[in-house]
């Protein structure tokens, strides 16, 4: 059962905030992004493209340090933008998307940083204003001592796509 999400509110959410639909294939080739979970009930598996902009640069360093909380969060809410736009790909429209079930987020940050659930609620945030109920999700925020090329913030997202 698909919800009433329609591609187009993709876009649409992206416009206040002055964004770009992210590349999916750029996201997509940072990591292998999709693994097919199990086939009788669709559920595909994201992996964290990480802090990915436009022109392909990715937002580096470490929370506590040379990153503000602020800066971080929207580091996550970029990385869940990017994990849109693979969503979008995978499902050919949002409106597939059945629910978001979890967020794995793991934050670059100094070893007295611990803040790490205020850094991932960038994307969190994000979901819950692009899906609406079927948004909200069970989350983990967990503070890392690095992360693959200095990024800031790696989200990995569990959701069920409609058959």
């Amino acid at each position: 059962m698909a919800n009433a999400i329609q591609g187009a509110f993709f876009h649409d959410a992206l416009h206040p905030a002055r964004r770009t639909r992210p590349d999916a294939a750029r996201a997509a080739n940072a990591h292998r992004q999709l693994r097919h979970s199990c086939r009788e009930r669709p559920a595909d598996l994201p992996l964290g493209p990480g802090p990915l902009r436009a022109d392909g640069t990715l937002c580096t360093g470490k929370v506590g340090e040379d990153v503000t909380v602020e800066q971080a969060y929207e580091h996550a809410r970029l990385t869940g933008l990017n994990l849109l736009a693979v969503m979008h790909a995978a499902a050919g429209d949002l409106g597939r998307i059945v629910r978001v079930v979890k967020l794995l987020g793991f934050v670059n940050a100094t070893p007295t940083f611990s803040d790490h659930p205020k850094v991932v609620n960038g994307c969190s945030d994000l979901f819950a204003d692009v899906f609406d109920k079927i948004g909200g999700h069970a989350r983990s925020a967990i503070g890392v001592g690095s992360l693959p090329g200095n990024i800031t913030v790696e989200i990995e997202a569990v959701v069920e796509i409609a058959a």
